[in-house]
């Protein structure tokens, strides 16, 4: 089977003003992989998430993410690259103010969707991919942190992307319920969307083995 690159960098740079954060970056990341990304706080694991999707720009280095490279990326094409990325935070980052359908709804506004039909349909198919089919109608606060962050892999799963970028995303959830979310994770990584997950969590590492990507001392270390 030929491999599909989703993440090539190489020789790069990632900065944060003028400080360098990390240096000489190697990645490459393929379709379908499943990739664990750690490093002690303020190893650079954010810095390096931030830099593929666009937040920080790649000043050094070669770069591309998605068929994006990030040398040249534009502001212009900051949300291009982003619908064919899905990110996931720590915090869930849910609208509070509206329900779980009117938080896929934003969006998928957001990136260009029109067709109500379309919308309904892929709705409907995300949360069923998260086993969250009857709780659209329900508010944020309603649902347990675990539901929660389906619901925030749901957002990221609306454009079909090729990539889910997920910064600590069992950081707020008890060991039950993160078993569970990195169960859906590894599901959509079978599924043929490349998964790089930064965490601390090594206990749910031990678990479920898989290739990892380490920042440390300033460099980008593969395992």
């Amino acid at each position: 089977m030929e491999t599909q690159p989703v993440i090539q960098l190489s020789n790069a740079k990632i900065f944060q003003g003028k400080l360098l954060i990390l240096d000489e970056v190697n990645i490459n990341i393929d379709k379908g992989q499943f990739i664990y990304l750690i490093g002690k706080t303020g190893s650079g694991k954010s810095s390096l998430l931030k830099t593929l999707y666009g937040d920080l720009q790649l000043k050094d280095g070669e770069g591309e993410v998605a068929g994006y490279d990030l040398k040249k990326l534009k502001n212009k094409q900051i949300p291009f690259l982003r619908r064919k990325l899905g990110i996931i935070f720590q915090d869930f980052q849910l609208l509070r103010d509206r329900s779980v359908h009117d938080n896929l709804i934003f969006v998928m506004k957001a990136t260009g969707w029109t067709d109500k039909k379309k919308m309904k349909e892929r709705m409907d198919d995300v949360l069923e991919k998260v086993e969250l089919q009857n709780k659209g109608y329900k508010m944020p606060h309603e649902l347990s942190g675990g539901e929660q962050q389906r619901v925030a892999i749901a957002r990221a799963l609306i454009n079909d992307p090729e990539l889910i970028l997920a910064d600590e995303p069992t950081g707020n959830l008890d060991p039950a319920t993160s078993d569970n979310i990195i169960h859906l994770l590894s599901d959509i990584s079978m599924n043929g969307t490349a998964v790089l997950m930064a965490t601390h969590d090594y206990n749910l590492m031990e678990k479920f083995k898989s290739k990892t990507i380490k920042c440390e001392d300033g460099k980008v270390i593969t395992e």
